[in-house]
Order: structure tokens, then sequence, then C-alpha cells
């Protein structure tokens, strides 16, 4: 009998699994075909089973990239050269990335092909999950290792589709990598027909961890607000497409936005219980035995129940962001922006027992020839005197007549110092725990699920938030500036109290850098900043401290801002995969 190989001219085991657990075992297409109504629904779950190694990598390549996040050091890990933008054919997170993407490809492309349309609506609403899946996975591979699609999509390289075992995987010849063009056309191609094949709600109050209609229009207004241009050179009949199915979705009546109050714990529920989500990669304690939670999303950001590196951080670009409308003041939880309740700066006690006061600014680090190479933070302990002045303690600063802060907004807690020579802004804190030179500023927006002590993560895939913002950054691009305007308002004001723009403030003049900026608030640690930087034809600038090498800027035309192929992946093809450039 005739296998159904999973992996391209490989025979290996078909995972099906229920959401929550990972069994393998073979299963022909004799098999298959003889008991569909038995094997379809286990084999579209080892699609979804797929999914959670596959979100991992998925997640670090989208997010490390960017500019929300900083590390306290160089690291060995492959996920480093995320962020560093050493980019090498040879990297293991890569290679699960392309070979769980695959995997996906291939087992929905077999179930596709295996099982005929217009059984019953349920079949037909099972199939819809399959070409959903398949038509998302080509989406983030592209966006990965094709470059951005305003940048020539009808020649640059996308992925090869390979919709399917072949039907003779010993001699066949694979297709060569396809445009980023018709790999797009591919996506929006299986995402259209899912939507029109998920007529059947299935899955009840489980709805955001599996496939539905309204997750295909979800992805099909970011494919096309991807394909949409940059606000300078738009392509309205994309942008229109964009603004139609987020429309659908905001109008399908099937999701709603957390309160304000709600939405700052957002990250301990489940993510059945959150009624924003769309689609959601469940994870659940039981794929993390023993100490596995120090390798999940969150265990790089934060140690929550005695597990996780917490080497990562907010960085301080996105600290500046919450802050701009009004200091947040993490100490006493008081926040002006709900979205800075994800951040947990880890405060510390002196030997006796108590907090320490401190002025806390960012220093310019310059080499021996005066060249400005870095950033740092500084951590100042300050007196209050008689006249009600501030000073600052000179130990160890080079200093030796008093520190003097200067007000700036002090109920804001802010003030400006001459440090070395220089002028620098900085806010009156508590002295937060160090991380060889760096605060430690944890980002918990990934852990807590279910309300834990761990690390417990869902990686999101979409839920309403970006549906506004997809309207809105699509609706710029159409001219329709008050309507971009309304639906920035809706996320934003839920965020800030009292913090909606005018006409006067959101104008054609400031409409993109205000979209992108309350992008970037919503969305962070969702591994979709990095993308959104380059597609728009933006510059990454990372001026912010860090060993990344903040005064390097990427722009979106660099060949590092697109993945390379992994070598292992190449060496196997059966076919011409070509590798992407290796400079500009």
């Amino acid at each position: 009998m005739k296998k159904i190989y999973l992996l391209l001219l490989a025979a290996i085991t078909m995972v099906s699994c229920s959401v929550e657990r990972h069994p393998e075992y073979m299963m022909d297409e004799d098999a298959m075909t003889k008991n569909i109504d038995e094997s379809f629904p286990a084999l579209l779950k080892g699609c979804y089973g797929y999914l959670k190694t596959w979100s991992d990598p998925m997640y670090r390549c989208g997010e490390y990239a960017g500019d929300n996040i900083m590390i306290r050091g160089t690291s060995t890990d492959a996920f480093y050269e995320f962020i560093s933008y050493s980019r090498t054919p040879n990297n293991y997170r890569l290679q699960n990335f392309w070979d769980f993407s695959y995997k996906v490809v291939a087992q929905a492309s077999n179930i596709i092909k295996a099982i005929p349309e217009g059984k019953n609506t349920t079949t037909d609403t099972q199939l819809g999950e399959c070409y959903y899946l398949r038509g998302m996975i080509y989406f983030y591979l592209c966006r990965a290792y094709g470059r951005p699609y305003a940048q020539n999509p009808e020649k640059n390289l996308g992925m090869p589709i390979v919709n399917g075992t072949p039907d003779d995987p010993a001699n066949a010849v694979l297709p060569n990598r396809s445009t980023v063009k018709e790999t797009y056309e591919q996506a929006i191609s299986d995402l259209e027909k899912a939507a029109s094949l998920m007529t059947e709600d299935i899955h009840g109050e489980e709805h955001c961890i599996f496939a539905s209609k309204e997750a295909a229009w979800a992805m099909l207004s970011r494919v096309y607000l991807y394909m949409s241009g940059t606000y300078e050179n738009p392509n309205t009949a994309y942008a229109q497409k964009s603004v139609e199915y987020a429309t659908k979705v905001i109008d399908s009546g099937k999701f709603s936005l957390l309160s304000r109050k709600d939405y700052g714990v957002s990250n301990t529920l489940e993510p059945e219980n959150n009624p924003e989500n769309i689609f959601v990669v469940k994870r659940v304690d039981s794929e993390f035995p023993g100490w596995d939670y120090y390798y999940t999303i969150g265990g790089m950001y934060s140690n929550i129940g005695g597990m996780g590196w917490g080497e990562m951080y907010a960085s301080a670009k996105y600290l500046d962001l919450l802050n701009e409308t009004g200091q947040n003041d993490w100490f006493n939880k008081k926040y002006t922006d709900i979205r800075a309740q994800f951040i947990e700066p880890q405060y510390v006690k002196d030997k006796t027992d108590k907090y320490v006061p401190v002025f806390r600014f960012i220093k310019n680090v310059y080499d021996a020839s005066g060249n400005q190479v870095n950033f740092n933070y500084v951590q100042l302990r300050y007196t209050r005197q008689p006249d009600n002045s501030l000073t600052c303690d000179t130990t160890g600063t080079g200093h030796t007549t008093p520190l003097v802060l200067t007000p700036i907004d002090p109920a804001q807690r802010l003030y400006s110092i001459n440090y070395q020579g220089h002028t620098y802004r900085g806010v009156l804190d508590y002295q937060m725990k160090l991380n060889r030179v760096y605060p430690m500023f944890y980002v918990v927006k990934c852990s807590r699920q279910g309300g834990k002590e761990n690390q417990l993560y869902s990686p999101v895939i979409s839920r309403l938030d970006e549906m506004y913002l997809n309207r809105a950054e699509a609706n710029v691009k159409l001219g329709n500036i008050s309507s971009a305007m309304a639906d920035v308002n809706t996320i934003r004001e839920r965020a800030i109290v009292g913090g909606s723009y005018t006409s006067a403030q959101f104008t054609a003049a400031t409409a993109k850098t205000l979209v992108d900026k309350e992008r970037q608030l919503e969305l962070a640690f969702e591994a979709e900043r990095s993308y959104d930087v380059f597609r728009n034809g933006d510059t990454l600038t990372r001026r912010f401290p860090g060993p990344h090498q903040p005064m390097v800027d990427i722009p979106a035309t660099d060949y590092r801002v697109i993945y390379f192929i992994p070598q292992s992946a190449i060496n196997a093809y059966k076919g011409n995969l070509e590798q992407n450039p290796r400079s500009n």
C-alpha cells in the first residue's frame, strides 16, 4: 500500500493528537480512505500538533528581530542570530521552523487530496481547516524567507509550493521556488477556500484553538495588508481588501475587546476564555515536564515560579512608548497605559530591607576615539535636601561636585542631570536588580496562562485588536483618515483613559506615525514587530542599551531582513532550492 508521507520525499510517522497530547502512529492511504470518518479528525488534529513545535521558532524569529526587546548579553543560542542580524544558513531553530511548516503543508495537502468535498458540512468545515492551515503557513514562511511584498514581488523568490506528497516520491523532481507574488496568491487561494468551506461551528467554546471562517478572514486581512505597499506608495486595491476582511471579522459579533482592567491581566486567561482571540496555538502544562519551562517563550523574559532564564527584557524604546502619554508608576502599580502591566521591573531592597530611591537614566557610551558605540543605564541614589532640591550620590561617577537634578515635570517624577559632560533625562524610581549591567524589566505577556505562576503561554496568531489596527493602517493608505482615527482610538482609549486622538492630532501628516506606534504598543511580544517595520519600507533603529550594535540601523532593503533557507533543507531537496542572497 502507498504510504502517506508527511515530509517531502521521506516516510515518517503521521502525528495524530488531541490539541493537548502528541501520540504518533503510522497510517497508510488505503486505511485512511476506507475509514475516513475515523481517521480524518485524528489526521487533522495532527496538523495542529505540528503547530506546537512550529510556534516556538516562528515566535522567536519574528519578535527577537524587532525593537521591543533587549538581551542582557551575547548568547551562543541560535536565536541570537535573530537579534544580531548575523545571518547563517545553519541554525537549528530556523530548521525547525522550516521543517514543521512543511509538515503542516504536507499533511494538510494530503488530507485535501484524499477527502472529497461535499460529503457533509462537518467534513467540509474540517477540510476548510486544512486549507486555512496550509495558507497560513505559506504566508508565515514567505514573510520570513521571502522579501517584503513592496519590493518587486514578481521577481523576488518566495517559497517552493509543494501541495502534498508527489505520486512517485522516489523519482520526483520538486519545483523551484515560486515568486513572492505566487506564494501570496497560493496563501490567498487557500484562505479564501477555507472561509467558503467552514460553514459550521463544530468546536463550540474551543473555537479559538481551531481554525474558523473568521480566522481565515483575519489572516486574509493581514495578508492583504502586507501586500498594500508602503504609506508613500500604497496599493489601494489591496488596502481595500484588507479593510473588507477586517470588517468581516469585527462585524461577525463573535469577538469582543476586554475591559481595560481585564486586558491588563489577559495573559492569565486560558485562550478559550479570552473573547479577543481568533486563533491561538494552544499549549498546556503536560507539554512541559520537569525543567522544560526554562525553554518556553516566556522563559527568556522572566523567572516565574522558579522557572525561566529571565535574560531578555523590555527595551528602553518600548518603555518610552509606554510612558509617552504619562509616566507609568510600576513600583506602586499605577499604570497610565494598561499595557505597562505586562512589564514587571525587578526591584531590590538594601541590607536594611528597604527599597532604595534612585534616579535612573540612560547615558551614551563612547569608544577611545570619542565615537558613540552604545548606551547604558545608570542608577544613582538621590537625597532630598532641606531646600527640596535633589542631589545624587557621586560615588563611582567621576564627579567631585554634587550632581543636582533639574526638574522637568516633578509630578511625573521626570528630571534631568548633567552627567560626564552631557545632559540626560531620567525618572525618579527605586533601585532595580541588574543582570550584568542592565535593569531587569521582565515581560510577562507570555507567562501565567490560566493564572498559574509558571511560563505557560499559547502563541497568538490572530486576535480582534489586530483587526482594528489592520483596518486603520489600510484606511490611512486609502486616505480615509477619520475612519483610521476611529479604529486607533478604539484600541487606544481602552489602554489609556482619555488617550483618544483628536482630528487636530490625527491628520494625514501624522497618521502613519500614530498608527504604527499604536500597532507596536498593542501587538508587542506577539512576533509581528520586525515584519511590520520592513513591509512598510521603514528602517529598524534600536538606539537603546544592549549588545545588539545599537548604532547600526537595518534598512528594509538590507539582505538580512529575511532569513537564509536552512542548508540541510537545500541539501535534501530533490530539485533546485535556491538560497537567499548573502549580500546586498
